[in-house]
């Protein structure tokens, strides 16, 4: 019987945008809360913008150095007059296909005008709106923590016949690395 209640999911619309408690009170994707349990939240995300670029592994120095890109882009834009407010989340998007592994890092870019992007290293990514399944866990960000938390959600959705799209993982960090606390997720989309 327990088991059966804590699988029920309670319908809790909220919507987090702008400011949504971990965003920091910076600008961060906006979405609403349609599902959550103990294992996960299902949102409706809108459609959103990020600054991206590729990554060739997933080691600490292929982060660094993706992440050293996108600082070198943003601090362009600000030095060159163009307002970029500083957000949150950090996305690393991890694609299984044809060619293997196909990973990037992203910074959310707000709503607003588009930059002008001249580093052929860094492009812009456009998202559509979509149903997402999220898991969210605490620690200092790694790859292993990230691992666990995509097993644990796949697991649990794949275990309860809940249709998402294996092939596309996106880890979430809302923190620096330095924070005391962070807040952090997994998301796999719905089909």
């Amino acid at each position: 019987m327990m088991k059966l209640l804590l699988s029920l999911l309670v319908l809790v619309p909220f919507c987090y945008g702008d400011y949504a408690e971990f965003c920091h009170h910076q600008p961060c994707p906006e979405y609403t809360v349609v599902e959550t349990n103990q294992d996960f939240e299902k949102r409706e995300i809108v459609a959103t913008k990020w600054i991206t670029t590729t990554m060739p592994g997933n080691t600490s120095a292929d982060f660094l150095a993706a992440n050293e890109r996108l600082k070198g882009f943003w601090m362009s834009q600000k030095q060159a007059g163009n307002e970029i407010p500083d957000t949150w989340p950090v996305l690393i998007t991890i694609s299984e296909g044809t060619t293997g592994l196909v990973q990037s890092l992203s910074w959310f870019l707000p709503p607003g005008p588009e930059p002008q992007i001249a580093d052929p290293s860094v492009f812009l990514l456009r998202k559509s709106a979509a149903t997402i399944y999220t898991k969210s866990f605490g620690g200092v960000p790694s790859v292993r923590a990230a691992e666990e938390n995509q097993n644990a959600l796949k697991n649990y959705l794949t275990t309860n016949g809940i249709a998402f799209n294996p092939q596309i993982t996106c880890v979430l960090f809302y923190d620096s690395y330095f924070a005391f606390s962070h807040h952090n997720e997994v998301w796999f989309h719905a089909p």
